[in-house]
């Protein structure tokens, strides 16, 4: 069973909590998904659908939870005390519960689910850090570092590991919410290796830049993802219009956020730039192999960890506890991350053929084989 009631859980993506149950009815287990009402609403915001069961695009069975109604709807969804959830673990009767992250009051059923069927094996992960979490005062001293460390020191005793999903994750494990360092390992995010084949990757190429109408003798830079401004596209755009590169062309997928959309806008008109919009996650691999160099000059998301387990070189922005997607000489880190350190890093790629022909090798023999997410999936159940 995996439980997806600390977030949201968003059906035909590619995020973690979509990957590993996927990954797990492949390898051949019973797998059901138990989650909250938080979704997306229409691809860009975030919000509450009516609970039900259904099967999803993966055919495995999903309930989504009603929160409890005897609590106000903002507490029940900020303490996330779901109703009916015991009853489901009675009827599935799971040997394996993973929760993706263990920040929700219903932990505690888990907990007295456990207690009474003891060789029940219980991992979780984790999704917070000091920079996606925690940030205002109220947020870090007490919210997570009073009530959602209680809820995780409760279940915690009965965890077989505590995963971060990064290294700095690890450190939020430890720090904020006092897991053991011995209870904690590293999890990797991944790239969904049923999802392509890596060697089609040529005719991909050459059928995207039919597509697109891109010269064969062009290289192709990749960006996108939720387009927000901490992303840092905009400073992308703004180096690439400065370079001016005819044998470049920088392909942006995804939609823009209200804010972002006016900071994008002046560059939408550029020639060598191709706005492809809303990619579903076969789309967006498709893309990702069909370039030859990917910029992610922002906070990080899972793209990150997709683009590298494909195999493609990388720019990212250095974030301290996020430099586990260096295998050893696939990507260059950006320092400060501004227009100009990305346009100095972009010339010395596209004039120097060594240097990115040396990353395009690297990337190819390093990261596919660390960033699978058919391995992945076997590590966080320790089969």
């Amino acid at each position: 069973m995996h439980c997806c009631l600390a977030a949201f859980y968003i059906d035909n993506y590619s995020y973690q909590e979509n990957i590993l149950p996927k990954l797990h009815k492949i390898q051949g287990h019973d797998v059901k998904i138990v989650a909250s009402t938080e979704t997306y609403v229409d691809n860009k915001n975030l919000g509450y659908i009516e609970p039900s069961s259904y099967i999803n695009e993966n055919g495995i069975e999903v309930t989504r939870l009603p929160y409890v109604s005897w609590l106000p709807g903002i507490i029940g969804r900020k303490l996330r005390k779901y109703k009916g959830l015991s009853k489901i673990l009675q009827q599935f009767n799971p040997d394996i519960v993973f929760l993706h992250d263990a920040q929700f009051l219903s932990v505690l059923e888990i907990k007295s689910y456990v207690k009474k069927n003891p060789d029940v094996k219980i991992f979780a992960d984790c999704h917070t850090d000091f920079i996606n979490s925690g940030r205002g005062w109220v947020s870090k001293n007490i919210l997570h570092k009073i009530l959602y460390k209680w809820m995780i020191q409760q279940i915690e005793p009965h965890l077989s590991k505590f995963y971060g999903t990064l290294p700095i994750r690890c450190e939020f494990l430890n720090e904020v919410y006092g897991v053991p360092k011995s209870k904690i390992e590293l999890l990797r995010l991944g790239a969904d290796d049923t999802a392509y084949n890596l060697d089609d990757k040529e005719s991909i190429k050459n059928r995207f830049r039919k597509k697109y109408d891109i010269p064969t003798n062009s290289q192709i830079i990749i960006t996108g993802g939720k387009i927000d401004e901490r992303k840092k596209i905009h400073w992308l755009l703004e180096a690439f219009k400065e370079i001016n590169r005819e044998d470049f062309f920088l392909v942006v997928f995804g939609v823009p956020n209200q804010e972002t959309k006016e900071l994008i806008k002046p560059y939408e008109k550029l020639k060598n730039v191709i706005f492809v919009g809303w990619l579903n996650s076969v789309e967006i691999y498709n893309t990702l192999l069909a370039g030859d160099l990917a910029v992610y000059p922002g906070t990080h998301s899972v793209l990150w960890e997709q683009t590298v387990g494909i195999g493609l070189p990388c720019v990212f922005k250095r974030w301290k506890g996020i430099e586990h997607v260096d295998v050893g000489g696939n990507c260059i880190f950006l320092e400060t991350g501004d227009v100009d350190e990305i346009k100095s890093v972009l010339e010395e790629l596209m004039t120097n053929n060594e240097l990115l022909d040396g990353l395009k090798k690297e990337s190819l023999e390093k990261g596919p084989s660390n960033f699978a997410y058919s391995e992945i999936a076997k590590n966080a159940i320790e089969i």
